[in-house]
């Protein structure tokens, strides 16, 4: 099985670009949009470190947003609780697609929580930051505070994109990013 990560900044079009692959996607967003609708033992467990903030069932993730905003560690504890439960869904998704001839993983923060199989393919989704940005401001409850905090756990985009051995330009054109894709299986198919 060959395993494509797909990374890139907050905003980029890396779940767009996933699917372009045309292969099964393991879309961590969704999960986690998942654990906090439905994952009782995840409540019970961020009720339990940040009881002011965290107090609905299922999760709200404004609750959430609050206490990243209140306490920059909070970000690192939220984390520390929904993580591992992402990692295990992650796991059962490959567990689930080992006989297929490849997987892609859409995941945010692969390389900050250090998913790295042998031999992964990354690709990187370069995008420029102003078309980043009016995007992010399209999005329903889009904060600049939130998307500040999110960025300083994150690794260096210069260093993401020189681990990848695919960079593919994202212009926000169908076309052209389904090009980009196709050609970077012709690659990993040969």
């Amino acid at each position: 099985m060959i395993i494509i990560g797909v990374l890139g900044d907050i905003g980029s079009g890396k779940s767009y670009v996933a699917r372009q692959f045309g292969y099964p996607v393991f879309d961590a967003d969704k999960e986690v949009k998942k654990i906090y609708k439905y994952s009782r033992v995840c409540f019970t467990k961020l009720n339990r470190i940040l009881p002011k903030y965290v107090v609905t069932f299922p999760i709200h993730k404004a609750e959430l947003a609050n206490a990243i905003l209140r306490k920059k560690e909070n970000i690192q504890k939220i984390s520390k609780i929904v993580h591992p439960l992402v990692r295990k869904k992650m796991n059962s998704f490959l567990l689930k697609n080992k006989k297929r001839k490849v997987v892609i993983l859409d995941i945010p923060l692969l390389l900050e929580n250090k998913i790295k199989y042998k031999d992964m393919i990354l690709v990187f989704v370069d995008t420029k930051k102003s078309d980043i940005l009016k995007r992010l401001k399209k999005r329903k409850g889009f904060d600049r505070k939130i998307f500040t905090r999110l960025k300083e756990i994150q690794l260096p985009l210069d260093y993401k994109k020189r681990k990848s051995q695919h960079i593919i330009k994202n212009y926000y054109t169908k076309k052209f990013i389904r090009k980009s894709v196709k050609n970077i299986l012709k690659k990993i198919l040969q």
